[in-house]
């Protein structure tokens, strides 16, 4: 697999609480030079991003982030203003505590609702699998695909771990077919990207990839 194969699926993200425009404008001009999938960016940088940006590559943004406990009508809000601004993608985090308590039926409404919220921009559904057993993972893979998501994403990067090679294995095999795959968090080595691919990720979720590519071509290798 060549770099480009990789660099097509990267979501070049930047979501650090200390984020400044200087850093996401960094990033937008390495994501467009490097052909990436997205920039995924804090929603408060959506408006100048897109405007930055124009239409060079897609935006991301998050909703519910990163803890995933708002209410479902504040998620709701927090898409439509995200697609006011101009984001083309939405990573939206569910809420563990419904996980825990069997109540898949909230989860399954708020992804719905998001949905339609999104229409046909990309929707991806961040279930935080560090904070899961086997099983939760197992019936969130039928929740995302029951409820119309267009990705499963392992991880906000903010809690205990990020993804993992088994939990993209599993996603691979529980999801329905149209539901496709996000490993996001900890991706740290070409190796480890070609890896996640391999095994299922249609999106790599990094802030790493393309800062290792920049550094290797300024040491000359």
């Amino acid at each position: 697999m060549n770099r480009k194969d990789i660099f097509r699926r990267v979501d070049h993200t930047l979501l650090t609480q200390t984020a400044t425009w200087n850093e996401i404008k960094q990033i937008c001009d390495d994501a467009i030079a490097y052909g990436v999938a997205s920039v995924c960016i804090p929603p408060s940088f959506v408006k100048r991003v897109k405007e930055y940006v124009k239409d060079k590559m897609a935006v991301c943004t998050v909703i519910g982030f990163p803890n995933g406990y708002q209410t479902t009508e504040t998620k709701v809000f927090e898409t439509k203003n995200a697609i006011a601004n101009g984001a083309d993608e939405i990573d939206m985090v569910i809420n563990i505590g419904s996980v825990k308590d069997r109540e898949c039926y909230k989860i399954i409404d708020e992804i719905k609702q998001i949905k339609a919220v999104c229409g046909d921009r990309i929707l991806k559904v961040i279930i935080e699998t560090c904070l899961l057993e086997e099983d939760e993972k197992i019936r969130m893979c039928q929740v995302v695909t029951e409820a119309g998501a267009d990705f499963i994403k392992t991880s906000t990067g903010f809690s205990k771990a990020g993804a993992t090679f088994e939990d993209v294995a599993l996603f691979a095999k529980h999801v329905g077919e149209n539901v496709r795959i996000k490993a996001a968090g900890g991706i740290a080595s070409f190796d480890d990207a070609e890896k996640f691919i391999e095994l299922g990720a249609e999106r790599l979720g990094t802030s790493r990839i393309i800062k290792l590519a920049k550094n290797e071509e300024a040491g000359g290798y």
